[in-house]
């Protein structure tokens, strides 16, 4: 059925109607990107796509850099430290100087690494696209890129200056973009992040903390034939205190604590006297960090009593819980309000993954992260993104922006 248009919406159907004739050239350009490999890991993927990210962004007239990023510490399987390099970050900044302005951020970096057989988009018989980080987050990418263009083309674009980050590490927590993001939080006054929208597509209102951690765990080797007895296994160390952090999920309400993986260990008639245990945890409040930090500790303290027995915890919480102020409120009830015009019934909900949208909240700067596009499986070979959604959060996005811009939106209440 036909949808009555908006009297605020009529200047800016030409621009809706130029992203709607994008479509397209969207879905042959994300496949194009889906196609590259950049998982985390693989720094020289990550230059490639951004290289063709500059020449598509060329249209959009703002300053490019790129931004080399520190190599980030990790404990491999061997329980040493060891520094893995980052790929580059790219910034892109147009009118700085404006009295209004917006930082866009989305992630270059996949699960998916270099040997993943996992490396090239098709179209399902459904009509979807399944390939490697086409909705998380490439999908966004583009859907952000060509909002943006779309918005260059208003007069109203003069009213206000924006940022763009794109970063290499938001899929191991952000440890090497993590100044560049606080510091686009300080220049900035609101946020528009890239990340899938939900499966309906509605925006995510509140999200979980999160942290990641290593513990090493050294015990003593023995033959197991000769020696047995004098032998320490790690092993079964970090067996109870897999048990034991599990556990944590029953006694503190509203955290989740993952044992991953487990390393270490070798030939089976060698008692082991290594293991590492890969720990994911996630937060509902604040407070939720001391309190886990402390029972995370007493865990460990616990296994180390045992004579021979040694743990090291290594990791940090690298994303507080997402709490949205007033402001948040504000900039996503804007959000819903623009779905609304364009004939979206976009809903609010709380989720349990973290990303660079918590990190900015908790510098003060309001934010909406999930602009992107509609899809589900992420982080699994069956990764999939709506082709629609394309044009369509490239519009929501846009029209943001023109509100913005506009007024209509009222600003400095975001």
């Amino acid at each position: 059925p036909e949808t009555t248009i908006p009297d605020r919406m009529q200047p800016h159907q030409p621009i809706m109607h130029w992203i709607t004739r994008r479509q397209e050239a969207m879905l042959r350009q994300l496949i194009e990107w889906s196609n590259i490999n950049t998982g985390s890991d693989n720094p020289r993927g990550i230059e490639t796509l951004l290289a063709a990210v500059q020449t598509a962004s060329f249209e959009l007239g703002g300053a490019a850099t790129l931004e080399p990023l520190p190599p980030v510490a990790r404990i491999d399987d061997r329980g040493q430290t060891v520094e893995r390099p980052l790929g580059p970050a790219l910034r892109i900044l147009k009118r700085p100087d404006a009295p209004r302005k917006i930082f866009l951020c989305i992630h270059s970096d996949t699960v998916y690494p270099k040997d993943s057989p996992f490396q090239s988009a098709e179209l399902r018989p459904d009509g979807n696209l399944q390939g490697p980080g086409v909705a998380d987050a490439k999908g966004g990418l583009i859907v952000m890129l060509n909002a943006l263009a779309a918005f260059e083309q208003s007069p109203l674009a003069e009213k206000i200056g924006w940022e763009i980050l794109i970063n290499p590490d938001e899929e191991i927590g952000s440890p090497g973009s993590l100044d560049l993001l606080l510091a686009a939080a300080k220049r900035n006054q609101l946020g528009l992040l890239f990340e899938t929208a939900l499966s309906d597509g509605g925006i995510a209102e509140r999200r979980k903390g999160a942290g990641n951690f290593s513990i090493v765990i050294h015990g003593r080797s023995a033959h197991t034939g000769r020696d047995f007895t004098s032998g320490r296994s790690a092993i079964l160390a970090a067996a109870e205190l897999t048990v034991a952090l599990h556990d944590l999920n029953r006694t503190i309400p509203h955290v989740n604590v993952n044992v991953g993986s487990i390393d270490g260990g070798g030939p089976a008639n060698v008692v082991p006297d290594l293991a590492i245990c890969r720990v994911n945890v996630r937060t509902e409040e604040p407070q939720d960090e001391s309190r886990l930090q402390t029972a995370i500790d007493q865990c460990i303290a616990k296994i180390t009593q045992r004579e021979g027995i040694t743990a090291e915890l290594n990791g940090r919480f690298h994303a507080a819980p997402k709490i949205p102020d007033a402001a948040g409120r504000d900039l996503l009830a804007a959000v819903v309000a623009c779905g609304r015009e364009l004939g979206l019934n976009i809903s609010r909900r709380s989720v349990g993954g973290a990303c660079d949208g918590n990190k900015l909240a908790a510098a003060g700067l309001p934010n909406v992260d999930t602009l992107g596009v509609r899809g589900g499986n992420s982080h699994s070979p069956q990764e999939f993104m709506v082709p629609a959604s394309l044009t369509e959060r490239a519009q929501l996005t846009a029209l943001l922006l023109l509100n913005l811009a506009s007024g209509d939106i009222h600003w400095p209440t975001i």
